[in-house]
This record gives structure tokens, sequence and C-alpha cells, in this order.
């Protein structure tokens, strides 16, 4: 055998050649080929590069599972969830001995992992939801928790036992307003009212918040409202951690008497409360559209920002009051000792505000960076943050697609990306300046922070409420400094101090703080361009977003930025995305059509939930002129009469009705025709009536040149155990545990 020159010299020698490629045919593959193997090898040197990093796409195939089940517009058998499971370990073990389909194995074990708790959790929770609205009914139940907002209390009634309802048909809670005018029932009291129930509204058009769902994983099957004083009944006390609970319930009560007792303002002390005990409820609607529109409504929401402060806070003061004593900080290890009591602080303060979900995963990466302290281990790393994705949507597989998991994860990833980057850089300035430079390299990072967090939400924000808040760097340069070092400390004093009626000097002092970013608030929600809406964005859209992020933020080489592609186009679907020329509610008491101009005129003012879903998720703040009661309008585009109105637009002709004595005249000259009344008889091209509307939902109509366009809250949803369309527990097998 020949051999080649690089075997005789250990060089290639110039004059040997491969051989010719002509005899591999006129096509020449290979000079298509090596291109593609030259990507194909560089892919593989890349991900070998970054195998340090493949452990944080764990959570995203696990959230992927979990969103793949959601999506789906039927239950699955109970089986399917299992059956994923073990075909994806089986595959995994088959193929361990090759790398590539090792991971191919993993990530598919993952996925369904994902889909299998998110099947698991439905089956878990699973309640009755009423079905229809019940009039006048006697509702008896356990208050577990008492909301105050202005001019109301909201009770949440667990095991409730209605008039109307049978045993098996009643659900495992409800929550019902009463008017504040009542004296509220304290947690843990049975209680009994007369009250509206309804089941838990549908989404406001296709494609907008599902609070039904949210719902069904909450516990709650119905909502409504008192119409009288509620009475307290003579009951067994609870046990357990119903009690636990109920326990904590009582000490937000407590902290808000507390509070109002001490802080005049009804303002200040509604925020001074809810930093306190996490209830924003009480905050008037003025107070909260400043904290929105200037970009601090995460301030008031008890996230991961508060319960690391708190911890950090109760760290650095226990360390130090250790080291007062030489004895016990040369023999003790105060550092440690300090961590367990961070770890302990931020999970009393979680239980003490009510467990929200940003919460939860800042206590899991906080107890982990306390756990790394005591363990002499580096507490900053991103696979803290994978792995309190994965344990917090172990918990709460629907709440990942809520804005609040998403925005305090995307903050934090963020964060964490950059500072990998930057820390090092920064940590040799700050050794290189005194103390000028430091305190300016101080208000250089909490700008940077601001800024990296601030563009990190922005996409939620835009995805889940249409909003841009443009002064939310600048207002969170002042307001976050002010409620870390001044606010939070002194809400520490506070707790230590209730127990012994003590607390009135520091909630005043904390209050001084809140004044300040009330104040903050008001002047950058006042300044003009402070908030914008914008037309809400495609699901496929927030996808390229949310993946983009992901993939720019879990890599570290060059080819991280590729992610920047998918974001930028992602951000840019709002303006793509064709919003409907028709839109009509569930029930059919409201209806929208589009005029000339493109804004949406409503056919009644939309003071309620339906009317401002539809406004803000067509990015405007308030409706075109509303539809005449007769005559022409929306840009002559309307007619109406006492019968109805008649809309044509895009050469289609849609007729609204209102009474079912246009519907000889309607049915046979119109495209479409609308109305919460029946027509089963008619015969025209489309028909929604209000058997149509009852069984799919709100209706979305798009008018175009070939016809109209229809999606339904039901096309979008299916027929889901939280819909009230399918069975409200999942099939289980025989034997199987229910809760």
């Amino acid at each position: 055998m020949t051999e080649r020159p690089a075997e005789r010299h250990g060089v290639l020698d110039e004059e040997w050649q491969e051989p010719s490629t002509a005899a591999l045919g006129p096509s020449g593959w290979r000079r298509w080929l090596s291109p593609v193997l030259w990507g194909w090898a560089w892919l593989v040197g890349e991900l070998a590069a970054e195998r340090e990093r493949w452990v944080l796409w764990i959570p995203v195939g696990f959230g992927g599972g979990a969103a793949l089940y959601f999506a789906l517009r039927v239950e699955p058998l109970w089986w399917v969830g299992l059956a994923a499971v073990s075909v994806a370990a089986l595959l995994m073990l088959g193929l361990r001995r090759w790398l590539a389909g090792l991971l191919v194995g993993l990530g598919l074990l993952v996925v369904a992992a994902g889909f299998l708790v998110a099947q698991g959790e439905a089956a878990r929770v699973a309640a009755p939801i009423l079905s229809r609205e019940l009039g006048s009914a006697v509702v008896t139940g356990r208050v577990m928790a008492v909301e105050r907002r202005p001019g109301a209390l909201r009770l949440t009634l667990r095991d409730p036992v209605i008039s109307k309802l049978k045993p098996e048909d009643t659900p495992k809670a409800v929550r019902i307003r009463v008017s504040d005018k009542h004296p509220p029932p304290a947690p843990g009291a049975m209680v009994r009212l007369r009250a509206t129930l309804s089941p838990p509204p549908p989404p406001a058009e296709p494609g907008a918040f599902d609070f039904q769902r949210r719902a069904y994983f909450m516990g709650l099957g119905a909502t409504g409202f008192s119409v009288g004083a509620p009475e307290i009944l003579d009951a067994p006390p609870v046990t357990g951690w119903s009690q636990t609970s109920i326990w904590f319930e009582q000490a937000r009560g407590h902290i808000a008497r507390r509070v109002a007792a001490t802080i005049a303002d009804p303002v200040e002390a509604s925020v001074t409360a809810a930093l306190l005990n996490g209830e924003e409820f009480a905050i008037p609607d003025a107070t909260m559209d400043a904290f929105r529109f200037s970009g601090l409504a995460h301030l008031l929401s008890i996230s991961g920002l508060h319960v690391g402060i708190a911890a950090g806070i109760l760290f650095y003061v226990v360390r130090a009051l250790l080291a007062l004593s030489p004895w016990i900080a040369l023999r003790w290890p105060i550092k440690k000792i300090a961590a367990l009591f961070g770890i302990l602080s931020a999970l009393a303060y979680t239980l003490l505000v009510g467990a929200p979900l940003p919460t939860v995963r800042s206590v899991l990466m906080t107890g982990m960076i306390m756990g790394a302290v005591m363990l002499d281990r580096d507490p900053l790393s991103m696979r803290l943050v994978a792995f309190a994705g994965i344990a917090t949507m172990a918990m709460d597989p629907e709440g990942m697609l809520g804005p609040s998991f998403q925005m305090s994860f995307a903050a934090v990833v963020a964060l964490i990306a950059a500072f990998e980057k930057i820390s090092e850089p920064m940590a040799a300035w700050r050794r290189g300046f005194g103390w000028f430079g430091k305190s300016v390299l101080y208000v250089g990072g909490i700008v940077l922070t601001s800024v990296i967090a601030t563009l990190a939400t922005l996409p939620f924000s835009l995805f889940h409420f249409q909003q841009i808040a443009f002064y939310g760097v600048l207002s969170n340069m002042i307001a976050i400094p002010i409620t870390s070092f001044w606010v939070m400390p002194w809400s520490l004093v506070a707790y230590a101090l209730l127990p012994f009626g003590l607390e009135a000097p520091a909630l005043i002092a904390m209050n001084w703080g809140d004044r300040a970013v009330i104040a903050t608030a008001v002047f950058f929600a006042g300044l003009p361009w402070s908030s914008i809406t914008v037309p809400a964005m495609s699901a496929g859209g927030f996808m390229a977003v949310v993946l983009g992020g992901i993939w720019l933020c879990a890599w570290t080489r060059p080819w991280r930025w590729v992610g920047l592609i998918a974001v930028i186009g992602g951000l840019a679907t709002p303006a793509l995305v064709q919003r409907p020329d028709i839109l009509v509610s569930g029930d059919g008491k409201l209806m929208g059509v589009r005029a000339a101009s493109g804004r949406l005129s409503l056919s009644a003012k939309a003071e309620g939930r339906t009317g401002e879903s539809w406004l803000q998720r067509d990015g405007e703040s308030q409706a075109a002129p509303p539809w005449p009661l007769s005559g022409r309008g929306v840009d002559d585009r309307l007619s109406c009469d006492a019968l109805g109105c008649l809309y044509r637009a895009h050469g289609r002709a849609v007729s609204f009705i209102r009474l079912p004595d246009a519907l000889d005249e309607d049915c046979g000259a119109v495209d479409a025709l609308i109305g919460p009344v029946s027509a089963r008889a008619c015969r025209a091209p489309l028909v929604i009536d209000r058997w149509r509307l009852r069984r799919e939902g709100a209706h979305a109509l798009y008018l175009e040149a070939g016809g109209i366009r229809v999606d339904s809250v039901r096309d979008l949803r299916g027929d889901r155990p939280w819909t009230g369309s399918a069975p409200p527990r999942p099939t289980l097998p025989s034997g199987a545990p229910r809760d």
C-alpha cells in the first residue's frame, strides 16, 4: 500500500494530493458537503466547549414539557405522561454508550418529566367547578383568607356547603366579595352568608389571560359577592397545616391593623402594609397606576428582591453581633451561623407574605446561597437558578405561565449572566479606587442592574400587560436604594418589635422611605410619555423572545449572540399582529367593532374586565366613540336601530341582533349574524348566537376578502378540566390516590 507523505515525515508533503473528485460524478457533492461538514464540526466544537453549561437547559426542557401539556386541546389519558417518561428513560439507557444519543434521550426524559408533573398536578388539584350562575345561595364555610380592598373585603372560604348544590358538585373553595361596612371575620372563623356565585370567568378573548385555568390550580371553583353581612358560627378549631396557614393569615391582618393605627395617611399606610405583609389589595387604584406607569410596581408585589434583602440584612446583622465577642468569633463558625439565620428569616418572611411564586423562587435560591456559604462553596451560580426553576415549576407548573414567575426569573437570569462577565473587571476596579471611586462604582452598579433588569423583563411586560414604562430605569435608580437601605431594614426592626407592641417608631421611620418611593412613582408617572401601551405580542413572537433570551444567557461563547436575533424578531411582532375586526364577549353582552382609524368601538362602556382587556390588548387607553342607539356611527361603518346594528367593512356585512324580531330580515342578507339570542333556524353563512357563545366562549372575527375567519376561546383552549367542558377530574387508574 502506498504510504502517505505525512506518514513518512510527520508533515504533509505538498506534492501529495487527494484522489481526484471527478470520480464522484458531475454533481461534485463534496463542494457543497464540505461547508456542511465544517458547520457541523464547528457546532460540535462549540457545544463541547460549553459542556459546563449543558445542565442549564434541563429546566428549559422541563418547562417545555409542562407547556406542552397546557397547550393540548384535549386532556390526555392518565398513562400518557408515565408512558412518555418510561420510553424516554429506556431510550436513554439504550443509547448511553453514544454521547449524542445519551443527550437526546436525556432531553426527551426531561421534557416528558415536565409533562408528567403538570398532568399529575392537574389531577391532584381537580375539584368541581361551578357550571352556571347561582343567585341568592346560602354559603357556609371556613374563612382561610381575608383580602382588604378599597370599599370591600374578599373572603376565601374553604370546604363550603352551598344550599343549591349537591356535595359532589360543590367546589373545594370559593371567593366572595363582602362590603367593608361589615366587620371582617377573623381567619379560621366559620361563617354563613347569602351570595350570588358564578363560575371563574374564562378569557375575555381568544389568547387573553385565562383566569379560569389559574383558579382551577388555586382550588377556586366559584367567585361571587355577598348580599348581606356574614354570620359567625360556632365550629371546632382547625388543626395541622391549616392551623399554621390561618395563623400567618391572622398575623397579616394584625400587621395591617397596627400599620393603620400608626400611619394616618391611608395611601402611605396601604403601601407600608403591602411591603410588610404582602397585601397590595388595599392600595388605591390611582397609586397602583402611578407605580405601574413609573415601572415601580414590582416593589409593591412581594418578590425575590424583598426576600433577598431581608435575608441579607439578617445575615450581616447576626454575623456582626456574633463578631462583637472575640471568644465566640474565634471558636464558633459565625459566618455559617449567620447563613442559617438568613435561611430561617427567608422562610419566615415567605410564609408571612403568603408564599407568592416569586418569593418561593427566591427562598429556594436564598437557601442554596446560604447553604453554599455554610459548605464553603461559591454562593452565586447560574446552576442555582436552574435548580430553583425546576423546583418552582414542580411545585406549581401552571404558575410558570404567569408574569410573576417569568419576570422574576428573567431578571435574575439576565443579571447573573451579565455579572458573570463583568464581576472580575469590577472587582479589579474596586481594588484600585478610593472611597470616591468606589461610591461612583456602586452607583454605576445600581444603574447597570436597573438597566439589565428592565430590559430583561420588558418582553414579558409587553406580552402580559402590553405596556412599556419609559422611565423605569431612572425611577428604579432612586427607589431601589431607598427600599434596600432604608425601608427594608426598618421593616425588620418593626417585625422584631411587633410582638411587644413597640413597633410604632420603626413603622414611622419606614414610612418616611415609603413616602419617598411614592413620590418617586407619582413624579415619573406624571411625566410625558411615562408609559405607553402596544398591541399584544403573538404567542410565536413571545416564544422566540424567550428561547432567544435563554440562548443569550445560557451560553458564554460568541455564538450566544445568535439569540439576540430571535429576541429582536419577537419584539417586532406587536407591529405585525392583526387585531380582530369584531370582538364578542362570552355572554354576548359586549361587542366591539374596528373603526377605519383602527381603534375599537364598543357597544357599551369599557368599565368591566372584558372591555378593559380588549382595549389593553389593542394597545389603547380608551375606546373610539361608542355605538349609537340609532343612526350611523363608527366612521359610517355601523348603522343602528332599535332591533340591532349592521356593520360593513372589507366587503362584508355583519348583523348584531338586539331583539329576535330582526332575525327574519337579517338572516338571509348578511355574511354573519351575532347576538345573545337563539338563532338556530337562521340560515346566514355564519351564526354566533347565545348557544354558540355559551359553548365556545368569546369570539374574535377577522373580515377578509376570502371570507370571515373566526377564532373562539374554545378553539384555542379546547376541552380541559378547567374549562368546564370536560369532566372536572381526570380519569385515574383504579386504586390511584386522590387528593
